[in-house]
């Protein structure tokens, strides 16, 4: 029987389905996103196949049934392999997702040679490059002898016989936007084609035991353009991170059936390509900002790495009848509870400040702990009274006041103590001596203001 086609319009934001078209998705709310897509549909699909054949049965395993785990493909790079969760696994798929320019190309490429240096057959397709262009970054990169095999194209139907032909065990494909298939009546890199072609990409993947890289393109959000439903198809998630103005990239996961989510690569960026980063809180750490007011360093956590960093205020007299407040790098509204905190609990009002708050290097806070160390330089430059030398910071401040105690307190101490520091202010509560490191603790936010003797009003 001839295959029937249907006829509907697809949100090219979210992937909302609508039977009929309007002016503004009903899913995601964006306006003027509605496209008309074509559905083929044929009969006989689920459930239509005959009884007795062998791929209608269901094969039930045990839970307790002990099956043999395929080893990974161990990258040698130790940032990599921190992130993947000890290198890559076979039979998976990988999404990494970036800003234009941010270097995942040239990550990917580094990473496809040193794989294929190790005897894996290794397959790079690029749907937005000329293999001229690849070859002259891998001779820019010094990988250009690497036994890498290069393949642009775009048409997913070529890209799968190709790759079943050639039987490699690591496939990039840059990028998954750039694919169609001819199956799907809609242009590359909707929606409709997206979710096709990731769809028989990890399909492949997991059939031919195969380790995938799909590269995605980023919305001006931040998140990865397409439909949600990409990210829950592969197995692995990935953010390429960083400010180009600034050498050091962060490879962050956050989605791994493999390994842990809350682990991070940090790199550098060279004219010969991105390098492991040897020591990563000497990234975020400025050398010109001891002794002066306004300036606190943060003792991070990410995943099961100590980083230290520096968060920076300014407050200035407003010349406007509402003072501003700006942040990079932090989330707006903890600047903004923390404010209410200070006038609230401690009597110490910023309403005729201009409020300035900066993470230093381009790294970003991500968790309560930071709340205390931007405290600290709120109130060194309320008071223009520097912090004590070689101090470090962390801690979670309450609603009322009062600093609470965060996880993995000692190994943020030691880290500190073995960067130099010589001074921790931290919450209250039973921790070791670290040797080197003076230990004052903090109960409430009001002990920071007495330190820097800020008046309550």
């Amino acid at each position: 029987m001839a295959k029937s086609s249907t006829l509907s319009f697809v949100c090219q934001s979210c992937g909302e389905v609508h039977r009929k078209w309007s002016g503004q998705c009903a899913g995601c709310g964006e306006w003027n996103t509605l496209v008309e897509e074509a559905v083929s549909s044929a009969p006989g699909g689920l459930g239509q196949a005959k009884s007795g054949t062998k791929k209608s049965r269901l094969e039930l395993v045990r839970l307790d049934d002990e099956t043999e785990t395929p080893p990974r493909h161990v990258i040698g790079v130790d940032e990599l392999d921190r992130v993947f969760g000890g290198g890559l696994v076979p039979a998976s798929a990988t999404l990494i997702g970036g800003d234009p320019g941010i270097g995942k190309s040239t990550l990917l490429l580094q990473v496809a040679a040193r794989l294929a240096r190790n005897g894996l057959k290794t397959v790079y397709v690029s749907g937005e490059e000329a293999a001229a262009q690849i070859q002259e970054r891998a001779k820019r990169l010094k990988v250009a002898g690497s036994p890498v095999e290069l393949a642009t194209e775009t048409d997913l139907r070529k890209i799968l016989a190709g790759l079943k032909a050639a039987k490699p065990e690591f496939v990039v494909i840059d990028s998954v936007q750039t694919l169609w298939s001819d199956s799907i009546e809609a242009a590359p890199g909707s929606v409709a084609q997206v979710r096709a072609c990731a769809q028989e990409l990890t399909r492949w993947a997991k059939t031919s035991g195969v380790a995938l890289v799909l590269v995605g393109h980023v919305t001006k959000d931040g998140q990865i353009a397409g439909p949600r439903v990409v990210e829950h198809m592969v197995d692995t998630v990935f953010y390429f991170e960083g400010e180009r103005g600034h050498q050091f990239r962060i490879l962050r996961a956050v989605k791994n059936r493999f390994g842990p989510t809350d682990e991070i690569g940090i790199f550098e960026m060279h004219a010969y390509g991105l390098a492991p980063a040897r020591e990563p809180s000497a990234l975020f750490l400025s050398s010109d900002s001891e002794g002066a007011s306004g300036g606190a360093v943060f003792a991070a956590m990410e995943g099961s790495r100590p980083v230290l960093c520096e968060v920076q205020a300014l407050s200035a007299q407003t010349a406007y009848g509402t003072p501003r407040r700006s942040v990079v790098g932090w989330d707006g509204g903890r600047l903004a509870m923390l404010l209410a905190v200070f006038e609230a609990r401690c009597g110490v009002s910023f309403a005729g400040h201009d409020v300035y708050l900066s993470v230093a290097g381009g790294y970003r806070m991500n968790e309560p702990a930071g709340d205390l160390a931007a405290a600290a330089a709120l109130a060194s430059s309320l008071a223009d009274h520097p912090p004590p030398e070689k101090s470090v910071w962390f801690g979670e401040v309450a609603l009322s006041g009062a600093v609470r105690p965060v996880a993995r307190m000692e190994q943020r101490l030691k880290e500190a103590a073995r960067l130099g520091f010589e001074r921790a202010f931290v919450p209250d509560g039973s921790l070791s001596r670290i040797d080197g490191l003076t230990i004052t603790p903090m109960q409430r936010l009001s002990d920071l203001t007495e330190l820097f003797a800020l008046d309550a009003n």
